[in-house]
């Protein structure tokens, strides 16, 4: 996307009250959270995912001259608001989790500060990103945990919901332990591992499976090759046929299996792949896959080792949203709240300590910014003044070995696909909850006289 085109990418009300902020005069410092209320259903965990997007657009925020006619020519918006945009850029600073990290319902996952109108109009763009990729990367953690060291590619590019989202999923699954994707601009976008086998039109453009067979070997030696197109025992054999032919020149890598009963298919398969003398030959699995049938095939034995999942991993089939928030929780120096019945915002800026003994995580605690409690603070200072610090700068594999060593220090409980009985504790801080009851208190108040 054009960089001024991002900063179109906003509700239209983002705009209305951006230009009524600049009538009134309302600039003073604003604090936002984003968190998530709470997890989906069947989630013990979510993997913050996003920051980089995030951080990258608030550097380059602005309206060009092209953006700044059309909104013009909406007759909407004045022209002395529109000649203040021409100068709009983003001077705040944003303190968030790293990505990778853990994160639960209520935890902050990142807070901006910065003057009101700025930290309101980025607000679309922050939820869009930040909750894309924190719900794909919690996603493909439990396929990743299905596959209990196997490796998981990510076959869902076609299905997803657009080019953006396809790559981008592709970046939040390789953190959350994903081996590999097809996705070829997202490989090149962000230095990926690629992986593909073939489709079953190949195999169909050729007169015969062996034949199609002996082409794509003769190219790609140390290929997979895709047995389903006919009758998928039929085309095993055909592999062991075409091994014999070869000889020592013979480097396919696996077999892929694509439909029917993939775990009577595998064990059919390995017993005639292994009497062939082809045992260092895998077995590679993918159709309509996601966590919970992984799980299932390797409970019962079947001999896979590698899985293709696309469509339910890409879209997160099973909770495709989160209920992720962006709200005010400070204005001018004094915390901010709602009293909406179920929709909390704890006031001020915030800290979240993380408790561990022996190497495992015991529980978290929401605190007041600037209170020093048991546990290690989470969230770090990754921009100011509207440029990226140092914290905001990692390598994909720095947050890949973060989300590794998060989710092995959860308790076994936590780990599971199965929701977690007892879950993950999370805890306000005394003086936070005092905080926020003085302001709930007071904005009762001053209503009432009103």
């Amino acid at each position: 996307m054009p960089d001024g085109e991002r900063a179109l990418f906003t509700d239209l009300y983002e705009l209305t009250m951006l230009q009524a902020y600049h009538a009134e005069g309302l600039r003073e410092t604003a604090v936002f959270s984003l968190f998530v209320r709470r997890l989906p259903p069947g989630r013990n965990f979510l993997l913050a995912c996003g920051l980089e997007q995030v951080l990258d657009y608030l550097e380059r925020l602005r309206f060009e001259a092209e953006d700044l006619a059309w909104l013009r020519s909406l007759g909407r918006f004045s022209d002395g608001f529109l000649d203040w945009l021409r100068d709009f850029r983003f001077t705040g600073a944003v303190h968030a989790l790293p990505e990778g990290t853990l994160v639960f319902g209520g935890e902050p996952i990142l807070e901006v500060t910065a003057p009101l109108p700025e930290a309101q109009v980025i607000e679309t763009f922050v939820i869009n990103q930040m909750q894309l990729q924190t719900l794909l990367a919690s996603k493909a953690a439990r396929a990743v945990a299905a596959a209990a060291g196997r490796p998981v590619v990510d076959f869902g590019a076609r299905r997803m919901h657009g080019l953006d989202a396809a790559v981008m999923a592709a970046r939040a699954f390789h953190i959350a332990g994903v081996a590999a994707t097809s996705n070829v601009l997202a490989g090149r976008r962000f230095g990926l591992p690629l992986s593909g086998t073939m489709a079953h039109s190949y195999v169909q453009a050729h007169d015969s499976e062996t034949e199609a067979f002996r082409a794509f070997a003769r190219l790609y030696p140390d290929g997979v090759l895709l047995v389903d197109s006919y009758d998928t025992l039929e085309g095993v054999r055909r592999v062991i046929a075409l091994a014999r032919e070869l000889g020592e020149a013979f480097r396919i890598r696996a077999v892929r299996l694509d439909s029917g009963d993939l775990g009577a298919l595998a064990r059919a398969a390995r017993a005639l792949l292994d009497a062939a003398g082809l045992q260092r030959v895998e077995i590679f699995a993918s159709g309509g896959l996601d966590e919970t049938r992984i799980a299932a095939l390797l409970a019962a034995g079947a001999p896979i080792d590698g899985f293709g999942v696309g469509t339910a991993m890409g879209v997160s089939e099973d909770a495709p949203g989160l209920d992720i928030a962006y709200k005010l929780c400070e204005y001018a120096g004094r915390g901010r709240l709602k009293l909406s019945p179920g929709k909390p915002i704890l006031p001020g800026r915030k800290q979240v300590f993380r408790r561990e003994r022996d190497g495992e995580a015991e529980g978290d605690t929401i605190a007041r910014a600037g209170e020093r409690l048991p546990g290690r603070p989470l969230l770090r200072p990754v921009m100011r003044d509207g440029r990226r610090l140092a914290e905001g700068r990692e390598s994909l594999e720095a947050m890949r070995a973060r989300a590794r060593a998060g989710i092995a220090a959860l308790p076994a409980r936590l780990r599971a696909l199965e929701p977690a009985e007892p879950a993950y504790p999370v805890a306000v801080s005394p003086a936070l909850r005092r905080h926020a009851e003085e302001i709930a208190a007071r904005v009762a108040g001053t209503q009432a006289e009103k």
